[in-house]
C-alpha cells in the first residue's frame, strides 16, 4: 500500500531516466570516449575525422584528487562498524565510492544480507540509482536502483527501497519483498560537495573543464593537420616550357635533385617554396587551454604535462596545490558524512535493531593526509611537537602526529 508521502517507483524510474544521460556523458569524458562535434569552418569534415585527437584531462582532474582521498578508519568506533567494511574488500570499496562520487557527483551503496547472514556493501553508480533525499540527515526516504541490465541496456533487475523493506522487480514485474528492522531505505547516497540547491552534489568534471578539454582537442587536431604541410612544404616552379612533360608532384616533394632545362627562348624556370605555417600558435593555444583547466581543477601545468625545469620539493608542491588541498578537505567532509550513514545502516542491519542516528554522533571518519610527508616535513613537525609539548605537556600525541604525517608509529 503506497503512502501519501511516497513518490512511487514509477516516479523514480522517470527521474533516473532523466538524469542518466548527464551521468553517462561525464563517464564518457572520464573514459576518454566522447567525440566532439565538428564545429570548424575551414577544415573539411572528412579530413578532420582522420585526425581525431584524444585527451585525458578530465580523467586527470578526477584522479588527481580521488587518488589522494584514502580512508583510514572510524574514530570512536563504539559499534564496531569497521568490521563490516573489513569484510567487504575495503581497499576496493572505498576507492570505488570516492571515484564514482567524483565523476557523477554522488555514488550509492546498496546494503544487503549475504547467504551467511553477513552484511554486504555494493557500490551502485549514479547512472543506475536515484532516490528522494532528506537534506537534514543525507539519507533517502525512498530509493531506486537498477541492479542489472540486459544486452540492450534496459533495466532487468530493479530494487525499490523503502523503510523496513526492499521490493525487487524483474522485467518490470514485482517479484518479492525482503523485510528488515531498519527505519531507512537500505540505499545510501555518498555525495560530493552537496548544497541546498544541489543536494546530490556536484561533479568534479565541470562544464568549464569539459570546455577547456574540448578546446585543447580541437587545437591538437588543427596542429596535426597543419603538421602535414609543415613536414612537406608546398613548392612551385615558374617559367616552365608548356610543351614539357607535366611535373610529378609527389616526386618533386620527396626527390633530392630535380633537373629543369631552358626553354626555346633561353628562359630558365624559377623555383620557389611557399612559407611554411608555424606550429608556435598551436603550442600557445594548448598552453592557454591547460592553464584554464588547471585553474578550474586546482592542478598545475606540471600535472598536465607542461613540465617545469626545476623539480619541486614537497612543500613547493603543497603550496602550488593549495586549491587542490582545499577541495580535498571539503571532499573528505562530505564523503565522510555519507560513509558514516553507510556505517549506521549497516550496523542496524547487522544487529537487527534500529539504532537512533544520534547514537553515532561520536563516531568520526578519519582520512590519511592529502600529501605524504618527506624527511624535511617530518623534521619540522618533530620540532614543532617538541616545542608545543614543552608549552602544554601532552598537547601533541602520537595520534596527532599520524594525522599530520600518515605514519603509524610504535605503541
Amino acid at each position: 500500500m503506497k503512502k501519501l508521502s511516497e513518490k512511487g517507483i514509477e516516479y523514480l524510474r522517470k527521474k533516473l531516466e532523466k538524469h542518466k544521460p548527464r551521468v553517462d556523458l561525464r563517464y564518457q569524458h572520464y573514459d576518454i570516449k566522447h567525440h566532439e562535434r565538428n564545429i570548424g569552418i575551414t577544415i573539411p569534415p572528412e579530413i578532420r575525422n582522420r585526425y581525431r585527437s584524444v585527451l585525458g584531462w578530465c580523467a586527470k582532474g578526477v584522479d588527481s584528487l580521488a587518488d589522494r582521498l584514502v580512508f583510514r578508519e572510524f574514530e570512536n568506533d563504539n559499534f564496531e562498524v569497521m568490521e563490516i567494511f573489513e569484510q567487504n574488500n575495503p581497499d576496493i570499496f572505498f576507492d570505488s565510492v570516492v571515484l564514482s562520487a567524483m565523476i557523477a557527483s554522488c555514488a550509492f551503496v546498496y546494503i544487503s544480507r549475504g547467504d551467511n547472514d553477513e552484511v554486504r556493501l555494493q557500490v551502485v553508480e549514479a547512472s543506475n540509482a536515484t532516490g528522494v533525499i532528506d537534506p537534514i540527515t543525507g539519507l533517502l526516504t525512498e530509493g531506486y536502483a537498477v541492479l542489472s541490465r540486459d544486452e540492450y541496456g534496459k533495466p532487468e533487475t530493479e530494487a525499490y527501497f523503502l523503510p523496513y523493506r526492499t521490493d525487487f522487480y524483474f522485467g518490470g514485474s514485482y517479484v518479492k519483498s525482503i523485510e528488515s528492522n531498519v527505519a531507512y531505505p537500505l540505499l545510501v547516497p555518498v555525495v560530493h560537495r552537496p548544497d541546498a540547491v544541489r543536494p546530490f552534489g556536484r561533479s568534479r568534471i565541470t562544464r568549464s573543464g569539459i570546455y577547456y578539454q574540448s578546446y585543447a582537442k580541437r587545437t591538437l587536431e588543427r596542429a596535426d593537420i597543419t603538421a602535414e604541410f609543415y613536414s612537406f612544404p608546398q613548392k612551385y616552379v615558374l617559367g616552365t616550357d608548356p610543351d614539357s612533360e607535366p611535373l610529378d608532384g609527389w616526386k618533386a616533394t620527396i626527390s633530392t635533385m630535380l633537373e629543369f632545362t631552358k626553354g626555346d627562348g633561353g628562359d630558365k624556370p624559377t623555383i620557389g617554396q611557399f612559407t611554411t605555417p608555424s606550429m608556435t600558435p598551436f603550442t600557445e593555444q594548448l598552453k592557454t587551454a591547460a592553464a584554464g583547466f588547471a585553474g578550474e581543477t586546482g592542478l598545475t601545468l606540471d600535472d598536465l604535462g607542461f613540465v617545469s625545469e626545476n623539480p619541486s620539493s614537497v612543500e613547493a608542491i603543497k603550496a602550488s596545490h593549495e586549491n587542490l588541498r582545499l577541495a580535498g578537505r571539503k571532499a573528505q567532509r562530505s564523503l565522510g558524512a555519507g560513509l558514516l550513514n553507510v556505517a549506521y545502516l549497516s550496523a542496524c542491519l547487522r544487529d537487527d535493531f534500529s539504532y537512533l542516528r544520534s547514537q553515532f554522533v561520536l563516531t568520526k571518519p578519519k582520512w590519511e593526509p592529502l600529501f605524504e610527508a618527506d624527511a624535511n616535513m617530518l623534521t619540522m613537525i618533530g620540532d614543532g611537537a617538541i616545542k608545543l609539548n614543552q608549552a602544554i605537556p601532552g598537547y601533541i600525541t602520537g595520534e596527532t602526529i599520524r594525522d599530520l604525517t600518515g605514519i603509524e608509529g610504535g605503541e
